[in-house]
């Protein structure tokens, strides 16, 4: 458990730095200051600036520099997950100061906004196409040659609540090897096996890091559409490489087709809500995401891989939503100003920022209170190894 918080914690880290190097590149290239780039976020531990002379200099604690007009403070802080640009006028201050974001054109604002957003695609597209180099996990189908699989297996990708395998203690990424004996090679033969077993006890062979098991689970004769005798949804994977020039197109396409596949997935939770149909797809908050890193990391490195690529894409579409005190809706302001004119007041524009971080603070605790329940299990036995029982 340990070691999936610090995995948790490193990729969250690196989402929203590289988020982070985007406003800070782009502002500096516009001619914006930036206060503070920071690893982590404050209370700050220690920073280093140049001075006015070229020397470098450190500041300890929450001490500022003496002389304010310094380029850049680069500090480290206390809390390691990510960190943050601190840049000049955007608050709204500082509108006369050359150097300032308030004083720069739309078209300039814009681009520092969208900056983040893109760093995040583009760390997405490097990694696919480093992925798509070494190997990615791809589910096996007819368009995939035999002689670019390696490592093919059976694995388990989803579980059902309170189902035959759910009960008996089956995990996403299991591979499974056997079932009541025999050993199988591909899902129809698993799904014929159970099928024809309902109602009796059987043993499933499964491999877990690198660990084979054996579970006893009683496959049901009675179940809900589309779930099966077992509630497992199998798939056949295999590691599939590519020569390079054609990692970079699969990296390229595969990253586009994640933002498709994503913005399609959003859409229609906003669309169900709006109907009143309920939220059916997935969503999970820090809690969630954190326990999916620990199943990840069980099912081996290629797979974290992917995983930070489908997270980037994902925080890069969020931060896009037309909503206060994110990227996109900063860029909603920047339209309104284009139409009228003129700029919104900041008093009303920072107070709007305000309310929509705080609501999207209330909807964050929300969905962690729920990942929490969903998750129980597994800390009430992360409680029972810490007391020991």
């Amino acid at each position: 458990m340990l070691t999936t918080i610090i995995l948790f914690i490193l990729i969250l880290g690196l989402l929203i730095f590289v988020h982070e190097v985007g406003h800070f590149v782009v502002a500096r290239r516009m001619g914006v200051k930036v206060e503070e780039f920071g690893m982590g976020f404050p209370p700050r531990i220690a920073g280093i600036y140049r001075d006015r002379h070229g020397k470098w200099k450190k500041v300890i604690g929450n001490k500022e520099p003496e002389d304010p007009n310094i380029p850049t403070v680069y500090s480290l802080n206390w809390l390691p997950i990510g960190g943050f640009c601190k840049i000049k006028g955007e608050d709204g201050n500082g509108s006369k100061d050359k150097d300032s974001f308030a004083n720069k054109k739309i078209w300039q604002r814009s681009l520092i906004l969208i900056a983040g957003v893109t760093m995040n695609i583009l760390l997405a597209m490097v990694l696919l196409i480093a992925g798509f180099k070494m190997g990615l996990p791809v589910a096996i189908d007819e368009s995939v040659s035999d002689s670019q699989v390696r490592d093919r297996k059976i694995q388990v990708m989803a579980i059902s609540d309170n189902s035959p395998a759910a009960l008996a203690g089956v995990q996403v990424g299991d591979q499974v090897l056997s079932v009541d004996g025999q050993a199988v090679d591909d899902v129809g033969q698993v799904q014929e096996l159970t099928k024809a077993s309902q109602d009796q006890e059987i043993t499933v062979g499964i491999k877990r890091e690198e660990q084979e098991q054996k579970l006893s689970l009683t496959p049901r004769s009675s179940f809900p559409e589309n779930d099966g005798p077992v509630g497992v949804s199998l798939v056949e994977t295999g590691i599939v490489s590519y020569p390079w020039h054609q990692a970079i197109i699969k990296g390229v396409v595969g990253t586009f087709a994640l933002l498709v596949a994503i913005v399609l997935a959003l859409f229609n939770i906003i669309k169900n809500l709006l109907v009143g149909a309920g939220v059916t797809e997935e969503i999970s908050g820090p809690v969630g995401i954190a326990v999916m890193t620990g199943q990840m990391a069980r099912m081996g490195y290629v797979y974290i891989l992917q995983f930070i690529a489908i997270l980037s894409v994902n925080l890069a579409i969020i931060n896009l939503f037309p909503i206060p005190a994110l990227d996109g809706g900063r860029l909603i302001f920047l339209a309104v100003e284009k139409i009228r004119g003129k700029k919104i007041g900041r008093r009303l524009e920072n107070t709007i920022h305000m309310i929509g971080f705080i609501l999207l603070l209330l909807l964050m605790l929300a969905i962690t209170f729920r990942d929490v329940f969903k998750f129980r299990d597994i800390f009430i036995g992360l409680g029972q190894k810490i007391i020991g029982q």
